[in-house]
């Protein structure tokens, strides 16, 4: 048997199209894997992990960085079953943010970072910015002084861009420029409370590892791995191209991704890393992936066309040896409410003609979009799961119970004590501040810790809150006391203080403790109290509804989704929404530079996420509500994106059913009687 053959026999090989097998069995030089939509990518990388490993490559000589924990676990489970060993369990997979939590909590004194630290989630940030604003008495001198959020996210976009505070500000922040000087120090403020109560947050991750490849340490991290695998290249910031060039100092790198995928600007992402990668590790071999595995040739000829017209680049040209499928629709409707109703009338027909509701998607740019629909599918009884709004980590009855968990892994994190301490009743922020400075200083003088020393504090609080402080004190000196209580145990316990704080705090407490409850389900599988908060601050789930699982309505749900919460899905069929001008592109991301070609990115992503059916409405008028309550209707052209793909397109126009809408109100005046059995029968 030849060599060749051998090959072709081993699982990982099989099914791999020309350009695939070229990718997975690549030696010697740095790759770039430009990977179309739906070209097959992630089993790309898969076969390109295994190949290595059955070539000899020692798992825990291999790094693979996605952006998303679940997205690294997911491969490594397909390469298990691919090399059929338990070895790739030692790959070191994960984001860029979960392998630097787990790079720093071994190297951390090599670049100045205490042991025990915890990390500010992008709420905690927003909220000491607040507490930070408010003790510099901004915005309470008659002047409209930034939002805490607004602070926040000025300074991650300074910190991952690389750049000055005075061009970010002009550029992405002009009606802050009169406020520099304040925000500045701001800044300054945050950086120095961070350190002094051991905090870090999601930036500085990226930033300590940059610094780690900087430090004495550096040969000792660099020599761990001999291949550094990245997935969606083209949502890296400069920070990570640093990291991934530090990191490649004698390892191969290989990275993946799609530039006309590109759609994170705003979150500082730099596609031009993509573009450079050639010039900064020299000797690069670029496969292309462009055979579409997902999509029918009409959907794909739509998509190309809408990219015809992108300043920049890779060349690449979808195609499918799939059957051909219905053409893609384009609907010009009357107003919203008419594309609401043709929407729900299309997802209904699909589903009798058996497609599943979940396996629709309607996709719009921008969160509020979706509202005239949502109040449509919830008169036509159609239940709905929708992505891209508060994610259940934000929740405020979580973040109380995870904050009691930081004061346990870190008593110096000052923004976990005021939050826990303000769930008393009669206890304030400044009463809080005062509360921590007392168990601090009592902690200096009978040498021991932050916890054990407020546990003995005599606080003066209402008759009535002396039973809640009595417990969290209670509470917290038992998860600490003992170490080796598991997270979840641990949750349990602080659950009968939280129990006695949600009573008073939140009028659907049963319902909140009920979350808690499946927090403890989901801090099961894990052994210890960091490494459960690290895996939650870093890799959050997206909802309530991802630990209680989707509705079970017929056992059916469509999907609602931002097109940039949809990027990584797909769906037999896709609608998508509201493609006029002003929205699709977004008006707001025009005066960025890049901004135009990147929202062509997003709508190609839209439409790349169809399968069999794509149907793109746009309504000619909106109505919405000026400054001061006056209501207008405004109109709107097609999304200039549409243009070129016109001719793949079936047009076609949707009229509002005034006649159906009154049998409707009609009926629902005049069927009094039914209205009162309905209420006996529940």
């Amino acid at each position: 048997m030849f060599a060749s053959d051998l090959i072709r026999d081993k699982p990982w090989a099989e099914g791999l199209n020309q350009e695939q097998s070229a990718a997975v069995h690549h030696t010697g030089s740095p790759l770039l894997v430009v990977a179309g939509a739906g070209s097959g990518k992630t089993r790309t990388l898969v076969a390109r992990v295994a190949r290595l490993i059955d070539g000899g490559v020692a798992a825990d000589r291999i790094l693979l960085l996605t952006f998303t924990r679940r997205a690294a676990a997911e491969m490594l489970r397909r390469v298990d079953r691919l090399v059929n060993t338990q070895t790739s369990g030692r790959v070191w997979g994960g984001t860029f943010h979960g392998i630097s939590h787990r790079l720093l909590r071994r190297f951390s004194p090599a670049v100045g970072l205490a042991e025990g630290f915890t990390i500010l989630d992008q709420a905690d940030t927003e909220a000491l910015f607040g507490m930070l604003r408010a003790e510099r008495g901004l915005g309470e001198k008659g002047i409209r002084f930034p939002k805490k959020e607004t602070i926040a996210a000025l300074y991650s976009r300074v910190v991952n861009q690389q750049a000055k505070l005075d061009e970010i500000t002009s550029k992405h922040f002009p009606w802050c420029t009169e406020h520099v000087d304040p925000i500045r120090q701001l800044f300054r403020d945050y950086t120095t409370r961070k350190r002094e109560h051991n905090v870090i947050d999601y930036d500085d991750l990226l930033l300590y590892w940059r610094a780690l490849l900087e430090s004495p340490s550096a040969a000792a991290v660099t020599s761990m791995f001999d291949h550094v695998l990245v997935d969606e290249y083209q949502d890296t910031n400069r920070i990570q191209a640093d990291i991934l060039a530090g990191m490649c100092a004698s390892a191969v790198p290989t990275v993946v991704g799609d530039d006309a995928q590109a759609i994170y600007g705003f979150r500082a992402a730099e596609v031009a890393n993509m573009w450079e990668f050639e010039s900064r590790f020299p000797g690069t071999r670029r496969i292309t992936l462009d055979q579409n595995y997902r999509s029918t040739p009409q959907i794909l000829a739509v998509a190309n066309a809408v990219m015809t017209e992108a300043e920049s680049g890779y060349e690449k040209n979808l195609w499918s040896v799939r059957q051909d499928g219905p053409q893609p629709a384009l609907v010009t409707c009357h107003d919203e409410p008419t594309q609401a109703e043709h929407i729900c009338e299309q997802v209904l027909a699909l589903r009798e003609l058996g497609t599943p509701l979940r396996d629709q998607a309607v996709l719009f740019r921008t969160s509020h979009h979706s509202a005239g629909l949502e109040v449509e599918l919830g008169r036509r009884n159609i239940p709905f799961v929708k992505f891209g709004g508060l994610k259940f980590l934000e929740a405020a009855h979580i973040k109380d119970l995870t904050s009691m968990l930081r004061i346990a892994s870190n008593p110096e994190d000052e923004l976990a004590w005021n939050r826990v301490l303000q769930l008393i009743p009669g206890i304030g922020p400044a009463t809080a501040q005062r509360m921590l400075q007392k168990a601090v200083a009592r902690a200096e003088v009978e040498s021991c810790s932050v916890i054990a020393a407020f546990c003995e504090l005599d606080i003066p609080v209402p008759a009535e809150s002396r039973p809640m402080l009595s417990e969290l004190q209670a509470a917290l000196r038992d998860i600490v006391v003992e170490p080796e209580m598991p997270p979840a145990a641990q949750i349990d316990r602080l659950g009968e203080f939280c129990s006695l704080a949600f009573d008073r705090r939140y009028e659907d407490a049963a319902v909140r403790m009920g979350d808690i409850a499946q927090l403890g389900k989901m801090a099961s599988p894990h052994r210890n109290r960091s490494t459960f908060l690290a895996d939650m601050a870093l890799d959050p789930p997206n909802s309530t509804s991802d630990l209680a699982g989707p509705p079970h309505l017929d056992d059916d749900y469509l999907i609602l989704s931002t097109i940039h919460s949809a990027k990584g899905g797909e769906w037999r069929a896709v609608f998508v929404i509201h493609a006029s001008d002003g929205n699709i592109p977004s008006d707001m991301a025009l005066g960025e530079p890049g901004g135009l070609d990147e929202e062509r990115r997003l709508f190609y992503v839209a439409l790349t996420r169809a399968k069999d059916h794509l149907t793109v409405t746009v309504p000619q008028r909106y109505y919405h509500r000026r400054f001061g309550g006056d209501s207008a209707h405004s109109y709107a052209p097609p999304s200039r994106f549409i243009e070129p793909a016109r001719p793949h397109l079936e047009e076609s126009t949707a009229a509002p059913s005034v006649e159906s809408a009154a049998a409707i109100a009609l009926v629902t005046d005049s069927d009094v009687v039914g209205d009162f059995l309905e209420s006996l029968w529940g």
